[in-house]
């Protein structure tokens, strides 16, 4: 059983608005308002389509191109990032190790949408949160492993 200080109780419950936070800014925006959001640090290492970027301008370069390539063809999609059993670990007193298992929906076009649709994937995520000088959470490192992928 996990035991928390106050003070980590409520960094815990900051640390879970930053991922939850990240996870709105991709099914709202599809990433392209992610430094608007101010969930990722400026020197944050995240993995994504298959690579590891590195920065914040990095990241945000990786969802612009993306956006341009999607609606350049059958368009933005849409999606929605399932956070569930979320854990929480400190290294110290401002640095955080995060896990938690992802359900990931996603589907070209606007919804609703008529036809059943199963997860696209479903992965174990880690995360690394540090709490910077201005006294807020945000992400250092963003991983994933896909352990369910639709075909």
């Amino acid at each position: 059983m996990a035991k928390f200080t106050p003070q980590q109780a409520a960094d815990v419950l900051a640390i879970k608005q930053v991922v939850y936070e990240w996870g709105d800014e991709l099914d709202i925006h599809n990433g392209l308002e992610m430094r608007k959001s101010d969930v990722l640090a400026e020197d944050v290492a995240y993995n994504v389509g298959g690579e590891w970027r590195e920065g914040l301008k990095a990241v945000e370069a990786f969802y612009q191109g993306r956006a341009e390539a999607l609606r350049a063809g059958a368009g933005l999609m849409t999606m929605r990032h399932i956070i569930t059993s979320l854990r929480v670990s400190f290294d110290d007193a401002d640095n955080a190790k995060v896990g938690y298992l992802l359900v990931f929906f996603a589907a070209q076009g606007e919804a609703p949408f008529d036809k059943y649709c199963d997860p696209l994937a479903v992965a174990d995520v880690k995360m690394e949160c540090r709490r910077d000088p201005d006294g807020e959470w945000r992400i250092t490192r963003f991983d994933s492993g896909q352990i369910f992928r639709r075909g």
